[in-house]
């Protein structure tokens, strides 16, 4: 059995669940509504406050999927309540962010700037001109989108320019010595 599937997931106070027959589910909490079509030959139960994933069968697909459509049932619980953010900071001299409206204005060193526009339910915040937050109730789409935002410019290992997640250890190189050359 997978540790992971088998346990249960607390649904909390303001949560409703509720599973179609095709296992499309949809998760309504205080800070919105997400719905995701589940693999069909997953079994979804609501037991009062609680959802239990089940496998049919004890093939490798059903091991595989079990431990996944519990993680992706969690991460849906955990975003109507409490919601997702990532934080990235950006290093070197020049690189900036600011942000206009929804759209994220982004100085990286190019000819041009880099502007980002957040998809439906997904917030930027740019609380500092080196620091952007990444917030939303979709983990999935708040991981994509700061990827996408570190894409951009990703930090390189000489000098540690570039845009990296908070918490990032960026391994540095030594850069050329400035020694003698060949003769």
């Amino acid at each position: 059995m997978s540790r992971i599937g088998r346990m249960p997931i607390a649904v909390p106070q303001g949560v409703t669940v509720t599973i179609e027959a095709n296992n499309a589910v949809t998760v309504k909490g205080p800070k919105g509504e997400l719905t995701r079509v589940l693999h069909k030959d997953m079994i979804i139960e609501k037991e009062n406050d609680t959802l239990n994933v089940k496998r049919p069968s004890e093939e490798k697909q059903h091991k595989a999927l079990h431990g996944l459509t519990r993680t992706l049932l969690a991460n849906m619980v955990t975003g109507v309540t409490q919601g997702f953010s990532k934080t990235l900071e950006i290093a070197g001299v020049g690189y900036r962010a600011s942000k206009s409206g929804t759209k994220l204005n982004l100085t990286l060193g190019f000819s041009h700037p880099v502007e980002v526009q957040p998809p439906q339910g997904i917030n930027i915040d740019v609380p500092a001109p080196n620091k952007i937050i990444v917030s939303g109730i979709d983990k999935e789409a708040v991981g994509a989108l700061a990827a996408n935002i570190r894409s951009y410019r990703e930090p390189e290992p000489y000098k540690g320019k570039g845009i990296k997640y908070e918490g990032e250890i960026v391994r540095r190189k030594v850069g050329k010595s400035g020694g003698k050359g060949k003769k």
